[in-house]
Order: C-alpha cells, then structure tokens, then sequence
C-alpha cells in the first residue's frame, strides 16, 4: 500500500509539471533502433554528459548492487545506462514502484496494445520527448498502429479522421498536456468508450510517460544515434 500511494504521488506529479511546462500544440501531440532512416538530432553533446549513457549520470554498475537491486536491474532488462530504467535504478523504491505501475498500464489494464502505444506517443509529442518517441515509435508499429495515425501524433495533424477511440485518446493527451484542461465532451466520449476505469488508466499512462519524460529531461538523456521526432 505504501508503494502504491508513492507510486500515485509520482503520477500526480508527472502530470502537474508536465502540464506547467508542456509546449501548446499546434493544428489540431526502454531503448529502440529507428526502423526506418530518420533525421539525426542536431542537439548538441554537452560536456558533463557520460559517453557511456548518453545522459549526466554516470552508468550503474551491477556488481556495486545488493540483491534487491540486483533483481531490478536484471528484471528491467539494464544492459547500460541509456535510458529510464538506468536512471530509476539510482532510487530502488522509485524504480520498485514505477515498473510495477508501467507493466499494469501497458500490459494488464486491458487496453489494447496498439492504444497503449498511441498513448505514449501522444504524450511524447505533447512533451517533446524525443527519447521516449524514438523508442516507442517502432514499438507502436510492431503493436499493429498505423504510420497514418503515427504521422499524425508526429506532424501535430488534425485527429478527425481517426477512429473513435484512436480520436479520444490523442485528444485526451493533446488536451491534458497542451491545454491543461479536457473539456467535457471529449471526457465523456472518453468515458463513453472506455468506462471510468479506463479514462483513469489512460490519464495514469499519460501521467507515468510525462514523469518518464521529465526524469529524461533532468538527466538530458539523448538517442544513441538518430531522433525519430523532430523537434524545434
């Protein structure tokens, strides 16, 4: 219980600065190899950043782990120090916490995994994250989301022409961290759609990748070679 109730505190706060500092859209938005030729980021490498992690913090070392920290480096599949889960390792009860939270939203809540992917997207693109898209845009293919609907979370297009629940989901993300605010026709579609427990673990999703995000940010993680979203 304790977990959880940190666990819901790192949400509330991923969401309340992620909507304090997220860009507001225009036109109504672990590590992956790009799939397909991408742009390089042209953001340059400042000094204090760790070759080996591409981040400030220096790469945790396995074997300076006790067990239990052991086991989360092992069960989150760590194999250097790119990344969120490299980082989260610095604060065991954060890293316990946060990955039972994410492996719930993802893969236990009964949202389709093409729609969780859409949802991690939306919220990189609000967050201009460039780290978490490069990631996951491949991923979101794998799990059967169309490059349409990708291109229109990448490029910020108007949603109209996606289906009902894709529409739903882009606007909760684009509303909840552009806006700052989601009006009530577009909650109730939501809810409409997905029931209230839905709605909540569609927010808590978008919540665990804008705090996943803003961690990033902190750290001023970068891709290993090439950015799959442009940014300013």
């Amino acid at each position: 219980m304790q977990s959880r109730r940190r666990l819901a505190g790192l949400l509330v706060l991923g969401i309340v600065v992620a909507a304090g500092h997220a860009t507001p859209t225009s036109g109504q938005a672990g590590s992956g190899a790009a799939a397909r030729p991408a742009q390089a980021s042209e953001r340059a490498r400042p000094a204090d950043l760790h070759p080996e992690t591409g981040n400030r913090f220096p790469p945790i070392r396995r074997d300076a782990l006790n067990e239990a920290e052991k086991k989360l480096y092992d069960t989150r599949g760590v194999t250097d120090g790119f990344g969120p889960a490299a980082l989260r390792l610095y604060s065991p009860p954060v890293a316990e916490s946060m990955t039972a939270v994410n492996d719930y939203l993802r893969r236990k809540s009964g949202l389709e995994p093409r729609l969780v992917e859409l949802a991690i997207l939306v919220t990189a693109r609000e967050m201009d994250a460039e780290y978490v898209w490069t990631s996951h845009e491949p991923a979101a293919r794998k799990a059967g989301l169309e490059q349409a609907i990708i291109d229109t979370v990448k490029f910020r297009r108007a949603a109209s022409a996606l289906g009902e629940k894709e529409r739903v989901i882009v606007q909760l993300g684009r509303d909840a961290i552009g806006k700052r605010k989601v009006d009530s026709e577009t909650f109730a579609r939501a809810v409409k759609l997905f029931g209230h427990q839905g709605v909540v673990n569609i927010a808590s999703l978008i919540g665990d990748y804008a705090a996943t995000a803003i961690l990033l940010n902190v750290a001023d993680q970068h891709v290993r070679d090439v950015s799959l979203l442009p940014v300013p």
